[in-house]
């Protein structure tokens, strides 16, 4: 399937309540497939919005292929514009990922992989403790939104990261053409019982600072949540659209700086987290594709997620207008080490 009938697949809502989240397909853009230590020199299978990806070393180095390479030189033919016909995509190895480039191979620059403050841009020393993959029964965008809403966590995780008891609770959230980070302060919160039971924390109440910042175009959540008493949980969670009913995400948390057993068992939270999830989104996803159903119900708590759907979709009629490029509020690599709140 070549770009043109790639573009061909996603349309533009003709209202809001037509959101479609699996029908946005955006391009030109690094998403994060794999582990670089899950690389070696047999050949490993992804798949970007329906579309092979396999990946390999050859002698050391990180290669991405469109087929698998025993059948490179069989399916040439066949390779698509996605590698300008190489059948070779563009390919890099950053924070512990091996990253592909899903778009006109042209337009690939290192420089637009989202900068991620907190992991070492080598990889070098992340402990494969906190690397935990996850699949979601929905697409993508989907799935970001339902980590971008707040109310979803108070309730669905309530029995690990806590209730939505607390003194106050803010939340404020800012954009631009490529990026949504939403802030949420809360104080005096119920202590989060994962922080009672593995990380010690003895006191009644918490405070968090919770920062959620999204790279729209390839689904990248970067998240710094803080607690006070307790410790930052700084967390990566690529949600890599495999087809407008399934995600991948190969999560990393990176609680390196907590004590143990705590940074050891944290990232295993994934696992209770992501059942949890999936219990809502799945029959959501299916919703989308009924036309004998109202898709959606909203709230002025909502704004956030309001806000992505527009950004989103804003982006999906650019692309559709042949307009790939980042605007000029938009730098992928721009430090965020403030704007998550990260502690010196």
């Amino acid at each position: 399937m070549n770009m043109d009938d790639k573009a061909a697949r996603f349309a533009a809502p003709d209202a809001k309540r037509d959101w479609i989240p699996g029908n946005i397909d955006l391009r030109d853009t690094w998403f994060p497939v794999a582990y670089s230590a899950d690389v070696g020199n047999r050949p490993l299978r992804r798949i970007v919005h329906a579309q092979d990806v396999y990946l390999w070393r050859e002698l050391g180095r990180v290669r991405a292929a469109e087929f698998r390479p025993d059948l490179l030189e069989s399916r040439r033919a066949g390779a698509t514009a996605f590698t300008g016909g190489s059948c070779y995509y563009r390919v890099h190895e950053r924070y512990g990922y091996v990253w592909i480039w899903y778009g006109n191979p042209d337009n690939a620059h290192a420089d637009l992989i989202p900068l991620i403050p907190f992991l070492p841009a080598d990889g070098a020393g992340i402990p494969r403790y906190t690397q935990r993959s996850v699949r979601f029964d929905a697409a993508s965008p989907l799935s970001v939104e339902n980590l971008i809403d707040l109310t979803h966590a108070d309730f669905l995780h309530a029995n690990t990261i806590g209730d939505g008891q607390s003194e106050s609770d803010v939340v404020e959230f800012s954009s631009t053409s490529e990026t949504l980070t939403r802030t949420r302060v809360v104080t005096r919160k119920s202590v989060a019982p994962v922080m009672r039971w593995i990380g010690g924390v003895r006191a009644q109440y918490q405070d968090l600072r919770a920062v959620l910042h999204v790279h729209l175009r390839n689904n990248l959540c970067i998240s710094y949540p803080s607690f006070t008493p307790g410790y930052a949980i700084p967390n990566v969670q690529p949600f890599v659209p495999v087809g407008k009913h399934r995600s991948r995400v190969d999560q990393t948390n990176y609680t390196v700086h907590a004590p143990a057993p705590f940074r050891w068992l944290m990232p295993r939270i994934s696992y209770v987290i992501q059942p949890q999830d999936n219990s809502v989104l799945r029959p959501q996803n299916a919703r989308y594709f009924d036309p004998g159903q109202r898709r959606d119900l909203s709230s002025r708590f909502d704004a956030p997620g309001n806000r992505y759907r527009v950004l989103m979709t804003r982006l999906a009629e650019r692309q559709r207008a042949g307009d790939f490029g980042y605007g000029a509020d938009a730098d992928p690599a721009q430090d965020i080490s403030a704007v998550l709140g990260m502690r010196p």
